[in-house]
């Protein structure tokens, strides 16, 4: 008997992260840690199994050995599965056509065999970038119940940031009329989330015709989605109301992060509402003989300095006399005696020496015109030695 899933998600998870710098020189986007024990890419994969959804492509290309790696057979969240599961589909060598994935429309196009083979009704495509909770069968329902051929959840957002986004334009029954990517006036403040629903014979049919098309971007905001409204295609929008975030830019990131503090936060990571999974390391409870004010501290950590606002990864050792506040320590870093580290993101394997100085404090950063708003960025591996200083808003990828 022919088997078949009703719904397969489609996970882009390939892009380079230009904007995020020194944290995605060696890294895609997706496995950029957060939140002291989890990485990017926890959010969809979560929220997939938590809505019903077991089977996920994951559609990688820059830089994927380690989300390759801590994605594995998918057991942490329940989605190891001898029919469906996750599977991570790389660009790969065809008889006809070999190429990287051109855009985001290309690269669902070029992995239509993968979807066609679970036979589903129904595809539901997402981005690998964003941090959010959403019950995805509820927005399955709602394309169902409008008979939609397309459906895009959408949130406000303030009306100086709609430029940013792709801006639907509804009407009163919450139907599409309009599509406008990034517009200059925008209409309205409705922005797209980058998670869409299709119908999967309407999808295969404007991939096909997308790709056919020498003209096109090969892009769902610009191209698929703009053609499937003219050829007068049923477009419905979805609104979600909770937090959601793109964590696309430093700045993102780093508010995302301080979302997650404060005895009412933002965010609501720890509570059990639809819980999300991480690959989380073994590692035993935290030692805390400092000073820790409104922080989040992971497994494994030895805190003897001070700690204030700041969000600390797995295995961080903050020494005796050392001081952190304002900022997002992503694990296995070790902050020696007498240094300072403010506003800033430090990335894994990092090593600051005594007495070294990262980042300003958040009032003169604010200042600072760069790209990271103020904000110090370390990479990966990086030892900044005893003495050393990072002035705020600096990127560095080399030790110091």
């Amino acid at each position: 008997m022919l088997r078949k899933k009703e719904c397969v998600a489609m996970l882009l998870a390939g892009g380079q992260g230009s904007r995020l710098y020194a944290l995605t020189s060696n890294i895609a986007k997706p496995a950029v840690s957060f939140g002291s024990k989890y990485r990017i890419i926890d959010f969809p994969l979560s929220n997939c199994i938590n809505s019903g959804i077991d089977t996920v492509g994951v559609l990688t290309q820059y830089q994927p050995l380690v989300l390759n790696e801590y994605i594995g057979n998918g057991q942490p969240w329940d989605l190891d599965r001898t029919f469906g599961g996750v599977h991570i589909l790389s660009p790969y060598e065809a008889k006809t056509d070999t190429s990287w994935y051109k855009g985001t429309a290309n690269a669902i196009y070029q992995n239509i065999r993968f979807m066609k083979m679970y036979d589903p009704e129904y595809v539901l495509i997402l981005s690998g970038d964003h941090i959010y909770k959403m019950d995805y069968d509820k927005m399955l329902t709602a394309h169902k119940e409008a008979n939609a051929d397309c459906t895009i959840a959408c949130m406000e957002v303030p009306w100086e940031e709609a430029p940013r986004f792709g801006i639907l334009n509804t009407n009163p029954d919450g139907s599409i009329y309009e599509f406008e990517e990034k517009p200059k006036k925008p209409k309205s403040n409705l922005a797209s989330m980058g998670i869409y629903i299709f119908t999967a014979s309407k999808l295969f049919k404007y991939l096909e015709l997308d790709e056919a098309d020498p003209k096109s971007e090969k892009d769902f905001g610009k191209n698929v989605l703009p053609a499937m409204l003219n050829a007068g295609e049923k477009m419905n929008s979805y609104r979600f109301e909770g937090y959601w975030k793109d964590v696309g830019t430093i700045a993102s990131l780093w508010e995302a992060n301080m979302d997650l503090l404060g005895t009412v936060p933002r965010f609501q990571l720890m509570d059990q509402d639809r819980v999300i999974q991480s690959r989380s390391p073994l590692a035993p409870p935290a030692f805390i003989e400092g000073e820790v004010v409104n922080s989040i501290v992971a497994t494994g950590c030895e805190i003897e300095g001070k700690v204030v606002n700041s969000v600390i990864g797995t295995d961080c050792i903050i020494e005796e006399g050392a001081y952190v506040a304002d900022s997002v320590l992503m694990g296995n870093i070790t902050v020696k005696s007498g240094a300072k580290i403010n506003y800033s993101i430090i990335d894994e394997d990092v090593t600051i020496g005594e007495k070294a100085v990262v980042g300003d404090v958040r009032e003169k950063a604010l200042k600072v015109e760069s790209k990271t708003s103020g904000i110090a960025v370390l990479g990966r591996g990086v030892t900044v030695r005893k003495n050393g200083k990072v002035p705020a808003g600096e990127i560095v990828d080399k030790d110091v």
